[in-house]
């Protein structure tokens, strides 16, 4: 076989979606992952069980591939470096994809380029957390609070970060002993997503800018694109994406999460170097995937079309519940919406947890967010008719 062997390191969702995308271009995978259980190794013929953040353990792994990819940004920077130092071409490079890494090297690089971010810096304790809220006082006087702590690493889907209204809400995000990153609390309208695929010879692609609806800080519901967005404000985030992909040097997927404030801007609040849940509505409603892109990127093969199939694409994720058993509301579902397209991950049903996402399109809004809500409702057991 003369087609090139794609090591991905991490077997999650993202790991299951991009091996799939690579199957008809007939790209061989190869897979690290923690468990035989988790969701790509499932699926991928030749996986590998071991830690990532064993050197010996990634060294072994990444050779016989021809490029290194990732799930997840948390391989060690060290182990990286010695990668890359092995002759291993690894995508993305440590150096970009420290900025998804550390939150305070990402701000601080941010800053650097001009990028728009919200007011932040790194803090030491509660007290400056306190000075920092301070820091942000205007002519109404006040505190200066609420405003966001963060963990420089580690934090997603909600996790490591915390709403500060006092010096006493503070405490929690200094116990991990992590550096801890301080921002202001943003008056935003919505959260937005900017995705962009980006190649080794520079060559770019940017999917259309969609809406990402939150709820306790986890992804709910994708609308791509973004309902009522103006032209301008969305050309001016597809740019911005292209141009820290182009400053950081990312290779692969970027995901630009974005706040369009009250008052017309955009703020960038956090970057993603790798298939991202708010860019799963491409599998049904783009072109090409972003994953099918991911997958082109590393490669250096040229990128494919991002431009949507139909007006709306709708994605909502399906978390656990109370109810196991999500086979048997398949019936329910495909007969209610034959054009209903549901992607499980093959995990567990725990409360909370993302099990899979549906995808919807169509012409008329009210009616894709309709079905895609009740779909994913459905699947959960929140509805049962």
């Amino acid at each position: 076989m003369t087609f090139p062997v794609v090591g991905m390191v991490g077997g999650g969702q993202l790991a299951r979606m991009t091996h799939e995308a690579g199957i008809p271009l007939g790209i061989q995978f190869k897979l690290l992952s923690d468990t035989p259980q988790d969701s790509a190794a499932q699926v991928v013929s030749e996986v590998v069980v071991g830690d990532y953040r064993d050197l010996d353990t990634l060294r072994d792994f990444a050779r016989g591939c021809d490029v290194i990819t990732f799930d997840h940004e948390h391989v060690p920077a060290e182990h990286l470096a010695t990668l890359e130092a092995d002759g291993i071409v690894v995508r993305p490079g440590r150096a970009a994809l420290a900025h998804a890494q550390d939150k305070g090297v990402m701000r601080a690089r941010l800053d650097a380029i001009g990028a728009p971010s919200p007011r932040h810096r790194i803090v030491a304790d509660p007290a400056d957390a306190v000075a920092f809220a301070a820091e942000g006082v205007g002519e109404g006087g006040g505190d200066g609070f609420p405003i966001i702590l963060k963990t420089v690493r580690g934090g997603y889907d909600g996790k490591g970060v915390w709403f500060v209204r006092s010096e006493a809400d503070a405490h929690d995000a200094f116990k991990a002993g992590v550096a801890v990153l301080a921002e202001e609390k943003v008056d935003f309208a919505r959260e937005l997503a900017a995705n962009i695929v980006r190649s080794p010879h520079g060559q770019a692609v940017a999917y259309p800018v969609v809406e990402s609806r939150q709820v306790d800080g986890v992804c709910d519901t994708v609308i791509a694109p973004a309902p009522e967005l103006d032209d301008e404000l969305a050309g001016q985030a597809q740019e911005l994406a292209l141009r820290i992909a182009k400053e950081l040097d990312v290779v692969g997927h970027l995901a630009v999460e974005l706040f369009e404030t009250r008052d017309g801007r955009i703020l960038v609040n956090e970057l993603a170097m790798r298939p991202h849940n708010s860019g799963h509505w491409t599998q049904d409603g783009a072109v090409t995937s972003q994953f099918a892109n991911h997958v082109r990127a590393v490669l250096d093969l040229p990128l494919g079309d991002p431009r949507p199939r139909a007006k709306w694409t709708v994605m909502c994720n399906v978390l656990g519940g109370d109810f196991p058993d999500m086979y048997s509301a398949y019936l329910h579902c495909m007969a209610r919406d034959p054009q209903l397209k549901i992607h499980m991950y093959g995990k567990d049903v725990k409360p909370g947890r993302k099990v899979g996402h549906v995808n919807t399109y169509g012409d008329d809004l009210d009616d894709v967010l309709e079905r895609a809500r009740h779909a994913a409702d459905y699947l959960r057991g929140t509805i049962v008719e």
